[in-house]
Formats: C-alpha cells, sequence, structure tokens
C-alpha cells in the first residue's frame, strides 16, 4: 500500500512535476513485495495507481499537443517526458509484469491480460526504449506538420479542414478547385514527409531487429496482440473485398455518374449529393452539435446521454476546427480519472455528426469499463482495436433511427433519410479503401528497404489504387493519385491499425441487422460487450454483442445484401431531402 512512501499526487497534472527519482521508489516497493493468492490483488491495484498516472500523464501531453501543435514550450515538456520518464518507466513496468507471470498467479478476471502481458515480456528489450520513444518524438513531428496546414481559401486562411465542406458543393468547378487546393497542401509537404518517412521505417525496423524479428510487421503484430487471425488471414480479407465489395463499388458509383451527368468519376465527383442537392448543414455552432448529439445519444440509450453530458459538463470535448490544431479525430481516456476525451474538427457537415457518434461510441467504451478494477482490463492498449471499433462504428448504426427532429436530433425525415444512405453508401466505398491503406502496409513491412523511399511506396499505392478503385478518372491527376496515402495519419503514427476499421465495420453492419429486428436487445448487448473490456478475448467480445468475428466473402456478402436494400428503401424518401 506504499505505506512508507510519500501520498501520491491525486492528479496526473500534479504528477507531471515528478522526476524519476520520486517515481522510482513506488515501483520498487512493488517489485520488493512478496505475491501471494491473498496479496495479489492488493498489490495489482497499487500497481494500477502509479502506472495509471505514468499512462494519464502520457495520454494528458497527447492531447494537449494535438489540441495546440504550435505550442513548443508543451512539447519541450513532453518530449522530455518521453526522454526521462518513459524509458525508466518501460523497464520498471517490464519488471513487474515478470514477476506477476513468475508467481504463477491469476487474478478473476485477469487471464487475458495476463496473456497480453506474456506477449510484452517476449517483445520487450531494454534496447528498444530509446527507440520507441523516438518514434514518439516522430510522431510529434508528424502532428506538427500536419497541424501547419493552411490555404487560402475565398480570401481568408484556413485550415484543410475549413475547405472540405466545399467538396460537397454541386457547383462543380468549386469543388475541383476546394480538391486541388486540399490535394496541393499536403503534397507540398512530401519531401519534409519523405524524410520523416525515412526515418520512421529506420526505427520500426531497428525495433523489429532489437526483439528478434525478420520484419516490423511481425514485431506490430505481436504489439497489437493479433491472436486471432494471421498477415495471410488479412491478406484473404483484401481479397475478398475485391471479389465482393468492389463490384457493388462500382454499382453504386455508375448510379453516382448517371445523376451527375458526367462522362466519368473524378475525385471531386465521390461526396457531393449525386442528385445536386447543397450539403446537408445540421449545426450552426458547436454548442448546436454538442446538444443534438447528446438528445440522439440518450434515445439510443439514456445511459449514454449521461455520460455525454458528463463529458460536457466536465470540459472534456474539443470540436471545432482551427488553426495549429492537429488533423483528424480520436476519443482517448485519461485512466486516474477515468473519463474518456474526444477531439475532432468541426466544419459543419454531416460528416462531423457521424464523427462525433464515433467517437462517442469509444467514449461510452472507456465509461462501461471504467469500473474494471485494474489498468491492464481497461487501458486502450489491451483492448482489441478490432473490438473497439465496433464500439465506435456501431453506435453510428444504432444512432441512425434518431438522427430526425422529432428526437431532438438534426433533420427533417427527408433529411434524416437522405443522410442516412450516405452513410451506407460509403460503409460499402469505405472497405476498399481500407484495403487499399492495409495492402500498402503489408507491401512496405514485407520490403522495408525499398519501403524507407517515399516514392516506392507511391508506386505500389498505384497498383492497389488500380484494383480497388478501377473506376475512378485520374486524368491528368497522376502524381495526386499517387500521394493520395500521404494524408493517411494511421500509416505514418499507427502502423497497422486500420484493418480493424474493416473488420469493425462488418461486425457493426452485424449489429445493425440485430437492432433492425431488436433495436432495445441489441443496444443491451452492445452495452454488455462494452463493459467486459479487455478481459476476455476478440471472439468473446463478438460474441457477447451478439455478432461474429468473421471478415469472409460469405460476411460481406450479406453485410452488402442489407445495405444495398436498406439504400433501395431510403431512396425514394431522401430524394426529397
Amino acid at each position: 500500500m506504499f505505506e512508507t512512501l510519500p501520498a501520491l499526487p491525486a492528479t496526473s497534472q500534479e504528477f507531471a512535476s515528478w522526476t524519476w527519482e520520486q517515481i522510482a521508489p513506488y515501483y520498487a516497493d512493488l517489485d520488493s513485495r512478496p505475491l501471494s493468492a491473498e496479496t495479489v490483488d492488493t498489490w495489482l491495484l497499487d500497481w494500477t495507481r502509479i502506472a495509471s498516472l505514468v499512462d494519464e500523464l502520457n495520454t494528458w501531453y497527447s492531447i494537449a499537443t494535438t489540441v495546440n501543435t504550435a505550442d513548443t514550450e508543451l512539447q519541450d515538456r513532453y518530449t522530455a517526458f518521453l526522454d526521462q520518464i518513459r524509458p525508466p518507466a518501460a523497464e520498471a513496468e517490464q519488471r513487474l509484469k515478470e514477476k506477476l507471470l513468475a508467481s504463477g498467479l491469476e487474478p478473476a478476471g485477469f487471464a487475458m491480460p495476463l496473456r497480453k502481458l506474456r506477449t510484452d515480456a517476449a517483445l520487450y528489450r531494454e534496447a528498444n526504449n530509446p527507440v520507441l520513444a523516438d518514434l514518439r518524438k516522430l510522431d510529434l513531428e508528424y502532428d506538427g506538420i500536419t497541424g501547419a496546414r493552411t490555404v487560402s481559401w475565398e480570401g481568408e486562411d484556413v485550415p484543410l479542414s475549413r475547405v472540405r465542406p466545399a467538396l460537397l458543393d454541386p457547383d462543380r468547378d468549386r469543388r475541383e478547385r476546394a480538391y486541388r487546393t486540399i490535394r496541393g497542401r499536403i503534397m507540398q509537404d512530401t519531401p519534409r514527409l519523405g524524410d520523416l518517412w525515412r526515418r520512421m521505417m529506420g526505427l520500426r525496423a531497428r525495433a523489429a531487429t532489437n526483439a528478434g524479428y525478420p520484419n516490423y510487421r511481425d514485431y506490430r503484430w505481436q504489439q497489437l496482440y493479433r491472436y486471432d487471425y494471421t498477415p495471410d488471414d488479412a491478406k484473404r480479407f483484401h481479397d475478398a473485398i475485391a471479389e465482393v465489395i468492389v463490384p457493388a463499388v462500382v454499382r453504386l458509383n455508375a448510379r453516382r455518374r448517371e445523376q451527375l451527368g458526367v462522362p466519368t468519376l473524378r475525385p471531386w465527383d465521390m461526396d457531393v449529393d449525386p442528385t445536386g442537392k447543397p450539403a446537408l448543414r445540421p449545426y450552426q455552432t458547436i454548442e448546436e452539435l454538442e446538444a443534438k448529439t447528446s438528445a440522439v445519444f440518450s434515445h439510443v440509450d439514456p445511459q449514454f446521454g449521461q455520460y455525454f453530458e458528463t463529458m460536457r459538463a466536465e470540459k472534456l470535448l474539443d470540436l471545432d476546427s482551427r488553426k495549429n490544431k492537429a488533423p483528424g479525430g480520436y476519443s482517448l481516456c485519461y485512466n486516474v480519472i477515468r473519463r474518456p476525451f474526444i477531439f475532432m474538427n468541426g466544419a459543419g457537415t454531416h460528416g462531423d455528426v457521424q464523427t462525433l457518434l464515433h467517437e462517442g461510441g469509444h467514449a461510452f467504451n472507456s465509461f462501461e469499463m471504467a469500473v474494471l478494477p485494474y489498468l491492464q482490463q481497461r487501458q486502450e492498449e489491451m483492448l482489441p482495436a478490432e473490438f473497439a471499433e465496433v464500439a465506435s462504428m456501431g453506435m453510428e448504426l444504432l444512432a441512425s433511427p434518431y438522427l430526425t427532429q422529432n428526437y431532438g436530433g438534426f433533420y427533417t425525415e427527408a433529411q434524416a433519410a437522405r443522410a442516412r444512405a450516405e452513410n451506407l453508401a460509403g460503409v460499402i466505398s469505405f472497405w476498399p479503401y481500407m484495403a487499399m491503406i492495409d495492402g500498402l502496409q503489408h507491401w512496405m513491412y514485407e520490403h522495408q528497404d525499398e519501403a524507407a523511399d517515399i516514392e516506392r511506396c507511391d508506386d505500389y499505392w498505384v497498383t492497389l489504387s488500380d484494383r480497388f478503385r478501377p473506376d475512378w478518372d485520374w486524368s491528368g491527376l497522376e502524381q495526386m493519385k499517387r500521394t493520395l496515402w500521404h494524408g493517411q495519419l494511421h500509416v505514418f503514427q499507427s502502423p497497422f491499425y486500420y484493418v480493424e476499421y474493416g473488420m469493425a465495420q462488418l461486425g457493426a453492419v452485424q449489429l445493425w441487422a440485430n437492432a433492425i429486428k431488436d433495436q432495445a436487445g441489441a443496444v443491451a448487448a452492445y452495452r454488455r460487450a462494452l463493459a467486459v473490456g479487455g478481459t476476455v478475448s476478440l471472439p468473446e467480445m463478438y460474441r457477447a454483442a451478439g455478432i461474429r468475428f468473421a471478415f469472409d466473402a460469405e460476411t460481406l456478402s450479406m453485410a452488402v445484401e442489407l445495405i444495398e436494400r436498406t439504400l433501395a428503401e431510403l431512396e425514394p424518401l431522401a430524394r426529397e431531402g
């Protein structure tokens, strides 16, 4: 119980002033204690106390440096943390993992965390502590590059997220200008990204070699605890998408081209409403976005509405778009206070509504598993992303019946039908893109030396684009086609974190299929699955949600059939929206 040591800080902000010399005695105390069936629960709770402070401080720095990428003082503090605290903390954590594993004890609800701790122990090399810290610093460098992206657009200097709504404009010339503006600005960073990429690939290769793996993919597979499928299984998923989904997308796109009245589909034709309607404008202010989303969540389940209101009251939302803010969206959990934080870049579009529903699903996952006593049961790294993304993508679909104004939401019935149709078409269109991003990464880490040259990655990306997007017209835009993946932060910052989205999307569609038959029952199963945290295997999580962990052609065909049938039902009403 750390009885002879000074009291630990109550918050991570207070903890931020501590040096490693102050922190180390708490790990040493844990390392020195005898472990038995009678003492292990208290020992784990104490480990959770100190490890949660280190974990939450890292999360706090990560959030703060994306909220404001221009704060160099904060970045310096984060860098100092990564240099001075993270490496010795990792060494101390390793000793505790080995101590627990050597004891042979298995506390209640800890079988799956123990399996993951065994993986961590097997992967751990002291030589990798500075390598992993350096990789995190390169993530900060990437954030700095992307956060600084602004363009002159219609008389204003704005971040790229403020230009993206123009891609929904019925005016094709304006869409083209917007697309060229966005992609042109990203391409300006190609030399810097190429240098950053070379350094990232070198460090990742070194981490894999240090741990005894022939390539970074094999190392990363273990690091992500992928026990239930192999790299070859992921490639078979790509093949199933090419077989089942690509023809479905081609059918959707043929209808889009016909409705737009254009000879071919250009990249700026893929997001606009094909019937010529202006983009949906679901909200005017961030306050309105929050209030209406809260109402939607409350109709999915009153507890979800209460969770979201807690986040509003405790200022755990940063939703607007502004200069010097990193792109993208995420939800991260502060593991000391056991509260999630949502970050996104709102620009007034329906996509913002979907993003907030998506990140809300992640946040509710954090709330639901907050009662689990040990950090290793609920830490993000211990939760399979293949299910964590069911939490988010499932929420998007579970919330879809409540988008209308009569539920306190955003739209008329016709507008809601249009929004739902756009979302479902996006679900089908996403799978091929996912296969492209994941397929690129398999190639990169199977050809590590070659792929350190970003232009060779561009070459392979073109082959993937031709396979999975055969009906896109890139004539005259060849360089934009080659470098499209440069805008996907996962490839740079979270290697191999992308196939999970495709798998989880298939799980979410199964959840939605259950909700069509029994919304209340599907939501109840969803909540049960969120609450198990990292205490069970990935297939068991799916079963808890009433769905099956599968990603074959047969399951994809079921999903496409349901989506295409629903699109046909929504289309007459959506035309009025």
